[in-house]
């Protein structure tokens, strides 16, 4: 054994050097379309969609303010030389802003163009910022309403990389440094894309380093001695450090839920620790030496806690029922870091406890006499009030079904913004002086022989346009009949109410002749190459998940009834219409997904107890939980998204181990010849303790959460604690309620593994009460 634990030690650290090196490897990602449901209709609608067009977030949108007014030639000068340079800037196709915009004019020789501003002319102030302020085409795109603040608009390759988001952000952030800005805004995806790995990795850093202290002070403790303490968080560390590496060899990249990852390494490593560590100080007080009573505590606790590892990396799997891949990949890494866990620490402790005495790992203190009084008051509580007990959790479960209907997902992308940080004042900015961020595209196909550009597609095309300018969301619009409305504009000296259609389809065809004669980018982005389909490109405000979908299914609605389908259809579509919908069936499925998992527990523990009723026992005070959390969610209107939804996997995972443990006992006790009250007196007061400490363990833990600048984060942390908390109360007083009317007093159940002393009952306790330490954990 000594050779073993040498070699297991060499492996250790090999394994350590190897996993600091693919540590570094790890790769973190943030993008909209990983919270895309795969196979959905209308993902698969979009991405074909794009390749006939472009994505629809292919923008990174720069607002330069000046809050006196932006009317003015030193401060015009600067954005106009800003956005002529920005057009060199790595991975950017074009820049525009007002400074470059040219108003087409008629004259004897043809047609020109003429500035929108003249800045070298400040005598024309006066009159551009009126004709500018009149023009919806510039007004919340690339002008504040009030004139306190310019947009740059730069074209970015389709679905930038991490990489090619980092340069582009890092030689944008240089180059707005040699401009006397005011204050600069920005918006879109390679900001969003930066800035958010950075927010994930600051989150895994401070998760972990809190996780670490926490659990630290926890088994401090509870063992009062800091070598006992040093020994399990070497353990914990090199747990997670694995973990990480495993994570990093598989190519897998960390999402905004990877905050989690270190807390759930910690709670399982404490639990493992806490587990092995006392039944190894338990064997030792019975005289055995260190080897003997090393193997005694693998043989006999190794099992249990492997059962309740299985089961917790179970409630993860769940997860896999979820159609987006983030969520998916959470289940399936927070499942394969329980293993780990498990195995890493469990061999760590096997080499090292066998070289320290029982004094050198523990302190005994009288604290734990308050706990054994506390699992007294428990039993005879649950004895003596076993119809009210019922009643109380039936009228929980209640309300917890009206706090369910209560469910919504409204929720709004602003609550996914790290808070206090600049991406989310930027944010808040271009929803309050500009269109906003989020896109809507609605796709246009011409019928039968129509072309996108005939005359009878263009007038249906500008009857939907004119109905988006009747929600006050939508702000801004474009399509390829805005090159037909400039045209007429121009024809009547660019005067703003003359920004529309002409009235006639000879007026229209003679613009389309001279559009062939001019330069025409607009056309390349919102006609498909092949010209059988066209798009209208619209942004929305972020108003909440559901008021969108009102405002999109009225829309339907409103075409369906209005527009001549013989003619062209349209079909509503985008980024944001794929993620609400996946919104929705998170919302409609969140319970559905864990009916596998439960059954596959509800099978485990039927080959394990042998016997119906234990099984029912088992299921009832870890599905009402999960109601709760449900319940939770409705009162407090939290919207429920993709990260809000994994409560419920987590919940489950975690919260049966505490019911294994407690059937495991109570089916040891009966084993001996115990009666009912018997066995679940033993069982609260041997099991009990052990219950709520790491319940009091998980509470906590989750509650590191509350320091993340993430806001889902903050809401799991908040959930799960409060859900851990309703489990704890269901295991410690419905399931001695439910063993009391389901088992009563039955013939004792056999068991040919398990030989213990015949004793009576009172001196079984006393045995147990002998030692403080021993009765809460035995």
């Amino acid at each position: 054994m000594r050779r073993l634990r040498i070699w297991l030690l060499f492996l250790y650290g090999f394994l350590t050097v190897v996993g600091v090196y693919f540590l570094t490897r790890l790769k973190f990602s943030f993008d909209f379309e990983q919270f895309f449901p795969k196979g959905d209709p209308d993902w698969e609608f979009f991405k074909a969609y794009i390749q006939d067009f472009e994505s629809d977030d292919n923008f990174l949108l720069v607002a330069l303010e000046r809050k006196a007014g932006v009317f003015e030639q030193s401060f015009l000068k600067h954005v106009h030389d800003f956005t002529l340079r920005a057009r060199e800037l790595p991975h950017v196709i074009n820049a525009l802003s007002i400074t470059t915009v040219r108003y087409p004019v008629r004259t004897p020789f043809g047609v020109t163009t003429v500035p929108a501003i003249h800045l070298d002319d400040t005598t024309y102030y006066a009159s551009d910022r009126e004709r500018i302020l009149q023009d919806k085409r510039f007004v919340h795109n690339l002008i504040a309403e009030d004139a306190t603040a310019l947009t740059v608009i730069l074209k970015t390759v389709n679905q930038s990389t991490y990489e090619q988001s980092v340069a582009l952000m890092n030689a944008l952030d240089s180059l707005i440094a040699q401009y006397p800005f005011e204050a600069v805004h920005r918006l879109g995806r390679a900001y969003f894309h930066r800035d958010m790995v950075a927010m994930q990795k600051r989150e895994i850093a401070v998760s972990t380093t809190i996780a670490v202290l926490l659990a630290s002070a926890i088994l401090f403790f509870i063992f009062r001695r800091w070598r006992t303490v040093l020994l399990a968080m070497t353990g914990i560390g090199l747990a997670l450090l694995l973990f990480l590496a495993v994570l990093s060899v598989l190519g897998r990249e960390l999402n905004a839920l990877a905050a989690l990852y270190p807390i759930l390494m910690c709670i399982v490593g404490v639990a493992d620790t806490i587990h092995l560590t006392t039944k190894y100080l338990h064997e030792l007080e019975k005289g055995r030496p260190p080897a003997e009573a090393i193997r005694i505590t693998v043989r006999e606790i190794g099992l249990a806690t492997l059962i309740t590892c299985v089961t917790t990396a179970i409630g993860f799997l769940s997860l896999l029922t979820n159609r987006t891949e983030p969520i998916q990949a959470f289940g399936v890494n927070a499942a394969l870091g329980v293993v780990l866990a498990f195995a890493a620490i469990y061999g760590w402790l096997w080499i090292w406890l066998p070289q320290f005495t029982k004094d050198q790992l523990i302190k005994p203190t009288p604290e734990w006499a308050f706990w054994g009084r506390f699992m007294r008051h428990v039993y005879v509580f649950t004895r003596t009030h076993q119809r009210r007990i019922a009643w109380l959790f039936a009228g929980a479960l209640g309300a917890s079904l009206i706090g369910i209907s209560l469910i919504h997902t409204d929720y709004r992308i602003r609550q996914n913004l790290p808070r206090g940080a600049q991406i989310t004042r930027d944010f808040i900015f271009f929803e309050q002086k500009f269109a906003g961020f989020r896109p809507l595209e609605i796709a246009v196909f011409p019928q039968r022989d129509f072309s996108v550009e005939h005359p009878a597609v263009l007038r249906e095309i500008d009857r939907v346009e004119q109905r988006l300018e009747k929600y006050p969301a939508i702000r801004t619009h474009s399509s390829i009949n805005d090159l037909y409305r400039s045209l007429h504009a121009m024809h009547t000296g660019n005067r703003a109410d003359a920004y529309r259609l002409p009235p006639d389809d000879e007026t229209l065809l003679y613009y389309q002749r001279l559009a062939e004669r001019l330069p025409n980018p607009v056309a390349e982005v919102l006609i498909s190459k092949n010209r059988d389909k066209a798009r209208i490109a619209a942004r929305i405000q972020d108003i909440g998940r559901d008021s969108i979908v009102a405002i999109q299914e009225e829309l339907e609605r409103w075409i369906a009834q209005h527009t001549d389908t013989t003619v062209v259809r349209f079909r509503i579509t985008g980024t944001g219409v794929v993620i609400d919908k996946n919104s929705a069936y998170i919302r409609d499925n969140m319970l559905q997904g864990l009916i596998p998992s439960v059954l596959t527990v509800a099978l485990l523990m039927a080959l394990l107890f042998r016997d119906a009723r234990l099984v029912v026992i088992f299921t009832i005070p870890n599905i009402l939980p999960l109601f709760f959390a449900g319940a939770f969610i409705g009162f407090l209107d939290i919207p429920l998204e993709a990260g809000v939804a994994t409560v419920f996997s987590i919940v489950f995972g975690i919260a049966t181990d505490d019911t294994v443990h407690f059937l495991s006992t109570l089916r040891l006790c009966r084993s001996r010849g115990m009666n009912i009250e018997q066995a679940l007196e033993t069982t609260i007061l041997e099991t009990g303790k052990a219950m709520t400490l790491s319940s009091i363990i998980l509470f906590f833990a989750f509650l590191v959460l509350l320091f993340s600048v993430h806001p889902p984060s903050v809401i799991v942390g908040v959930l799960i604690s409060a859900t851990l908390a309703s489990a704890l109360l269901c295991d410690l007083y419905l399931s001695p309620v439910l063993v009391r009317w389901l088992l009563r007093d039955q013939p004792s159940l056999p068991s040919k593994e398990v030989t213990l002393p015949n004793v009576e009952k009172q001196q079984y306790l006393q045995m147990v009460s002998a030692s403080e330490f021993e009765s809460g954990n035995r």
